[in-house]
């Protein structure tokens, strides 16, 4: 069930999302009265050979145009008469100009019309991310609030420089300010500056820190260090009817091993793994020997969320709401948070040094996104962010994108004569030729991780 409700989340933010881009293209090509021959969701043919396995999986024509959704879930595309689009429909093309085409328009409004569906996407990032924090409201959790520093149990954080209980002071020189901002911009940084026990060190990360992290798929860095203190078993947990209170402190085991911290509990528990030990816990004033099971792991299988640390003192949570009005600036502000974060990170993925290219991946990764389970906050949040990543990727300078045409549009503003078919068209092989390279290359990724 949870990995039906993860696809179905995918393909419903994806849908919409190719929807609204398109319909932007579509409503700027209608405002300036250009013809628009069809409107499809997904492709009605093999992408990128438009005359291969033609057909739709429904269509209706409503006056001039044709409404689809076709088999091929690649993609969507609006057919503009007098364009050379997607489809390669050049016929049309070698007859005079019809005052309702696309060539027949001025450059600035072939311009918009290229623009159309970008300018879409941004803006429903806006709108997304606006009403999210409308509804929902912010929350963040200050590094300052993190008394005793962070938790680093995994072998590659540890293998880079960093230790437990390290408090972060800033990254590339720049303050870290709340633990949300701490993975990325160590994701992304070059330098870390610490201060360990009293002294400031520096760590310096590995160029290859991006490959290193997705190789592993593993890193377990930038929770906040917590004290031996008990809040929960997980849902099916061996020790479900120990008698164990949440706040109850676990200050030992076996009246022998001492310990103050959750991450020293977990290092001496690895000894017992199967095995049943009684920790010694303090109650209040009361001092108590519980008996517990400890699993094949090592564990005690206890869950801990951000609002038990919360209550029990660990960790403090800023709280933000937003008034209608006072949510679309605060809306916007995210969106180039977010833009900025992914023009990075896209930097860092495309400098070979980093090995972050290993690791683009196609629909599968995109669906992980998501989670297997269905709630609202989390969906809007990352269809926000899909929407801002299609926006960026489709104004690319690269033939077959918006951002090709882009360039064309402006290329004919400067120099007053327009590109011929003949380029037109070639260009739109080349482009569509890169895209599904890059398309069959994220997707190999895919299914070569699946077998790791």
């Amino acid at each position: 069930m949870g990995t039906f409700i993860n696809i179905a989340q995918f393909i419903a933010s994806l849908g919409l999302l190719i929807l609204l881009h398109e319909f932007g293209h579509f409503i700027a090509a209608r405002a300036f009265k250009i013809r628009v021959d069809k409107f499809y969701l997904f492709f009605d043919f093999l992408f990128p050979l438009p005359g291969v396995l033609n057909f739709a999986i429904f269509k209706k024509k409503v006056g001039d145009t044709e409404y689809g959704l076709g088999w091929f879930p690649m993609g969507g595309y609006v057919q503009i008469a007098g364009m050379i689009d997607e489809s390669l429909d050049t016929e049309q093309m070698s007859k005079p100009a019809e005052p309702w085409e696309f060539r027949a328009h001025p450059a600035w409004q072939r311009l918009i019309v290229m623009l159309g569906g970008i300018i879409v996407n941004v803006l429903l990032a806006f709108l997304i991310y606006a009403m999210i924090l409308f509804t929902w409201g912010e929350e963040k959790i200050p590094m300052s609030s993190l008394k005793d520093g962070i938790e680093c149990s995994d072998s590659l954080g540890m293998a880079v420089g960093f230790r437990t209980g390290d408090k972060i002071i800033s990254v590339d020189g720049k303050p870290v300010k709340y633990l949300d901002d701490l993975r990325v911009e160590i994701l992304l940084g070059k330098t870390v500056q610490i201060d360990r026990g009293g002294q400031k060190v520096e760590v310096v990360l590995p160029k290859d820190f991006i490959d290193q992290i997705a190789t592993s798929e593993k890193f377990g860095f930038g929770m906040p260090r917590q004290p031996s203190q008990f809040l929960s078993f997980k849902e099916g947990s061996q020790n479900k009817m120990v008698l164990l209170q949440k706040g109850d402190k676990i200050t030992g085991i076996n009246d022998s091993i001492k310990v103050q911290f959750r991450d020293e509990l977990q290092t001496e528990l690895k000894a017992f793994a199967n095995k049943s030990v009684r920790l010694n816990v303090l109650r209040g004033s009361d001092t108590l020997s519980v008996p517990v099971k400890v699993s094949d792991k090592g564990l005690l299988n206890a869950s801990i969320g951000v609002e038990d640390l919360e209550k029990a003192g660990i960790l403090s949570v800023e709280t933000k709401t937003f008034g209608f009005f006072e949510s679309f600036p605060a809306g916007v502000a995210l969106t180039f948070d977010k833009l900025d974060f992914y023009v990075r990170q896209f930097k860092l993925i495309f400098t070979p040094s980093t090995g972050g290219y290993k690791h683009i991946g196609g629909f599968k990764s995109m669906a992980k996104m998501f989670g297997d389970k269905w709630i609202w906050e989390d969906f809007w949040n990352r269809t926000a962010f899909l929407s801002i990543v299609l926006a960026f990727m489709n104004l690319l300078p690269i033939p077959a994108l918006d951002g090709g045409h882009v360039v064309f549009t402006l290329y004919e503003m400067i120099t007053r004569r327009a590109p011929s078919v003949k380029v037109l068209t070639y260009a739109q092989y080349i482009g569509m030729a890169i895209i599904l390279t890059l398309m069959l290359y994220a997707n190999l990724n895919d299914f070569l991780h699946f077998f790791k």
